[in-house]
Formats: structure tokens, sequence, C-alpha cells
């Protein structure tokens, strides 16, 4: 069973350097940095390590307690759930600026969780500006630190005084390879990810709203479905490249490529409405090039006019546009009405399953070289006949075949293709990728 570790949040007014702070405690970049104000939008966690002990971080966005703007409301929203589910709070303020408005109605608000709150006063690149923190005591904490996130000044003292706050498990956790299934919600921007994930959820773990592009950091969550863990990747939406005009959107697309290099399975998320376009294939082709397996879910199937037939016909054409990749499996479900949402759950693990199964070798060389036998390979461009011998499957966390032959530099594509197609009619795999690797025999 896994350890609960004490969770820490952020809080703070826009720009004051929370995501700077965040990365680097964490001493990798999670969060996007940018001077523009509200960057951070939904909750970013993080698991942090001091001195051997380690903790959950939680990036918030700038939390701005009356305004009504569509987004600095949700992101209050998201940050008033992060200190309801903090054990201890790290309230981030601008030395530079000196005590803003802001900053009183955040230390007012954070004041009534009756929790610990260090007071982190940033930017503090030197000790000339070490008398700017004494301002801060009236903000009512004791705990007051000179900080500086973007140098690291200072950090490591604060950290000191952090743990001293939490309480940790009492035995020794061995941090051992997280083996839940691993679940990356990608796809082009408004097609409803994190509805999908705040559906499974049953609260609203994302800021979800019409404008496409809400979602800009990936966020994880943890499903518990039967009692298994299953952690969620909600991701930012994907859009072409040409249309990225914002720094912003760039770094959110690395980050949504990142997500799926960690994911055990990426469901592409496509508009049911639109259905599966170019952009949608090329974040197909992004997770099958990283070994992963992948599942099409058809969302917003609610406002489909459908008889009978109409999810074989738009699963036929899906198949159709998938070429190459037409063992990826598809389905239909509605975020919005909550129609097949857990059966996504099911398919998910279902191909996690097969993406970890293993055929003992005298099965594989019993049943593939017998078809293999009544197809044979090419002969080569010297007449010579290519041989495959011997075939097993290599250990590792998705399906990796050696096929021992000679010649085989000189095996086409297609017929590789079609070692792979004889491998699934036999043995499955649905939905992951099939690697060949050929040695001399």
């Amino acid at each position: 069973m896994a350890k609960k570790f004490p969770i820490v949040a952020i809080i703070g007014r826009p720009n004051v350097g929370k995501s700077t702070f965040f990365n680097r405690v964490l001493r990798k970049s999670e969060a996007i940095i940018h001077d523009m104000p509200g960057v951070t939008r939904d909750r970013n966690y993080g698991l942090a390590e001091w001195q051997g002990k380690y903790f959950t971080l939680i990036d918030t966005g700038g939390f701005v307690p009356e305004s009504e703007d569509i987004f600095e409301s949700a992101i209050r929203e998201q940050a008033q759930t992060a200190i309801e589910e903090a054990d201890a709070i790290i309230f981030i303020t601008d030395s530079r600026d000196g005590i803003h408005p802001l900053d009183k109605m955040v230390a007012d608000i954070i004041r009534k969780t009756e929790k610990p709150v260090l007071v982190a006063v940033n930017k503090i690149d030197s000790e000339n500006y070490e008398l700017n923190i004494n301002d801060f005591y009236s903000l009512g904490f004791s705990k007051i630190f000179s900080i500086s996130a973007l140098s690291g000044r200072k950090i490591g003292d604060f950290l000191d005084e952090l743990i001293k706050c939490l309480k940790f498990p009492s035995d020794i956790f061995d941090l051992e390879e997280d083996k839940r299934l691993k679940l990356a919600i990608v796809g082009r921007p408004n097609v409803g990810k994190s509805s999908y994930v705040n559906a499974l959820l049953g609260y609203n773990r994302s800021i979800v709203t019409d404008i496409p592009g809400t979602t800009r950091d990936s966020v994880d969550s943890i499903l518990k479905y039967y009692g298994e863990e299953i952690v969620l990747i909600d991701t930012a939406g994907l859009r072409k490249r040409k249309k990225i005009y914002e720094n912003v959107e760039f770094y959110s697309a690395i980050r949504t490529l990142r997500a799926i290099a960690e994911c055990d399975v990426a469901i592409v998320l496509i508009d049911a409405t639109i259905g599966l376009d170019k952009q949608d294939l090329k974040i197909v082709n992004e997770a099958i090039e990283r070994r992963k397996s992948v599942i099409i879910a058809v969302n917003k199937w609610d406002l489909v006019e459908k008889d009978s037939n109409t999810a074989k016909r738009y699963e036929d054409a899906i198949k159709q546009r998938l070429g190459v990749y037409d063992f990826i499996p598809v389905i239909t479900i509605s975020a919005l009405e909550k129609t097949r949402i857990y059966k996504l759950i099911d398919l998910a693990k279902e191909v996690f399953n097969e993406r970890r199964k293993k055929i003992p070798t005298s099965e594989l060389n019993e049943i593939l070289l017998a078809e293999i036998a009544k197809i044979p390979p090419p002969s080569t461009p010297t007449g010579k006949e290519i041989k495959i011998k011997y075939i097993t499957q290599a250990e590792g966390s998705y399906p990796v075949f050696l096929l021992f032959a000679n010649e085989h530099k000189y095996l086409p594509e297609s017929y590789k293709r079609f070692i792979q197609n004889i491998i699934r009619k036999n043995f499955g795999f649905i939905g992951t990728p099939i690697i060949l690797s050929f040695k001399s025999k």
C-alpha cells in the first residue's frame, strides 16, 4: 500500500515566483514559468525530497480572492482546494513589491486554516536586501524567511524549517518502481479531456471552461477503481505548431509530449462532431513512436445523431484513417452524460494487461514459424533465400520480439508488417505497438 506523503501547498498572488520555487525544490522544470500573471492555472503536483524526507508539493495559480474574471475565479477555487488538502502552507510574497493589498487578503484566508504557514519572502538575491523581510511580519505570521527561488539562495534553510512542521511516516519507505497503470488523457484543445477526468473523479480536479487551451500544465490525479489505484494525467491540448503563438502554448505542448512519454496507455480523446483529423493522427503517431499503448476515445457522442449502425460505421471510418495503426481500439463516450466513461477505464486496463503479456518461446516458434513457412520472406536481390529460424520475446515493459534470421537486412517493411499481423492474429496485443528486432542467426 502506497504511503501518504505530507502535502504542502504553495499559495500566493500572481507572479511572485511560486512556479519558480516549485521547480527549484523539485530540481526540474515541472511547472511552466512565464512573467505573464496567471500562467499556472491548475494544481500541479510533484514529489519532493529533502534530507531523506519525502513530501508532495502543490503549485497553484495566483490567488486573487475577490476577482470576477473567469480564470482568476477558477484559479481561486483550485488554490482553496489545495489549501484544504495541505498539511502545511508555503505563502510566497515578493520582496521587491513589498506588502501588496492582495497579500493581506491572502493572509486573512490562510490564517483561518489553522495549519502551519511559512512565509517565503522571495526575490531576495543578496544580504543587501535582507531588511526587506521585516515589513512582512505585519501579515501576522511568525515564520518569515528570505529566499531567492531563482538563484536558490537560502532554499535549503527554508526546507529545513519546512520539514520540522510536517509529520512523516515512522517506517522507512522504499521508493519502488510505480507499477500502477498510468493513463495520459491527450488530444486537441477543447475535446473534453478535463471534463472526462472530472467525470471519473466526481469533482473538479481541473479547470473546465469552453475556452480551448484552459489546461496548460499536465495534472496527475489518482482514480481508485475497485480497490486499484490508477494514475490519470490530464494534459494540455496539443495545437498545430503553426498555431502556437505564445511561448506558454509551446511549453504546454512539451508537457503533453512528456506526459505521453511517462504513461503506459495514451487515451487520445477526439470530438465526435469533428472526427479523427490530421492533428489527432499526429498525436497517435507521437504515442506509438514512444512505444506507448493507445486507445481512441470518441467524446461528445451525445451530440451525434445515431441509428443502430452509427457506432460501427464511425469506428470503421476511424480504422481506415489509422491505416497501419488499425490495431488501436475505438470506444465512444460522453463525459457530459458519463456514458461509458468507466468502460473506457476497463478497456485501458485490458490494453495494459495486453502490453505486459509474455508469450512462451515454444509457443511462439510452433505457431509463427508454421505461418511463416506458408508465406516465406522474399529472396534477397542476389536470389538468396531469407530464413527465419527462431523467435523469442524479450523482457521489457512492452512487447519486443527477437527474430534470428540470415540476410534480414533485406526484409521489406511489408513483410515485417506481415509478421506483426500474424503475431496479433494469434496472440492479441490490442492497442499496443509490436517491436521486431532482427538478429543474425
